[in-house]
């Protein structure tokens, strides 16, 4: 997908980047109060402490979003992968979700995870096939949450 780039947040991308996430989580669950914390506010629930959100541009159209949340000294959340309905199926998930891997290696970390549904079962064999490994369910904010996984970064490794 030569002709889309991934660009970091500013407040001008806040709109798409609720707009895109609302759209899909509604197509297949239930918005809960946590995604519209960090949907609305960002600069509060994600940004701060070397967080980030990253968006998939095409021309000059938002189309996709992914977030990065740090968790933890050494580690984050991948969280808020979202695509536009038209842009489903064209690998642009696949960059956001290595653009993703790529910034948490950047920041040092030594493990990033997430959550997400069955029901989500193209989003979950994305996460394997980029090294995301299954580990048992833990507490969740969020209701839909069936699935948790994590890629640990090789620590020798620079």
């Amino acid at each position: 997908m030569d002709s889309v780039t991934i660009v970091p947040f500013s407040p001008q991308h806040q709109a798409a980047f609720k707009q895109i996430n609302v759209e899909w989580i509604s197509d297949m669950f239930t918005v809960e109060p946590h995604d519209l914390e960090q949907l609305d506010h960002p600069e509060i629930h994600i940004l701060p402490n070397g967080g980030e959100v990253l968006l998939a541009q095409h021309g000059d159209a938002i189309v996709g979003t992914v977030a990065i949340i740090r968790t933890g000294p050494d580690e984050f959340e991948l969280a808020k992968m979202g695509m536009k309905k038209e842009a489903r199926g064209l690998g642009i998930g696949r960059l956001l979700c290595q653009a993703a891997v790529d910034y948490a290696r950047k920041m040092e970390a030594k493990r990033l995870w997430l959550e997400s549904n069955k029901k989500a079962d193209v989003a979950v064999k994305l996460y394997e096939s980029i090294g995301f490994v299954h580990i048992p369910l833990r507490d969740s904010p969020y209701a839909r949450a069936n699935v948790h996984m994590e890629l640990l970064f090789d620590t020798l490794t620079t």
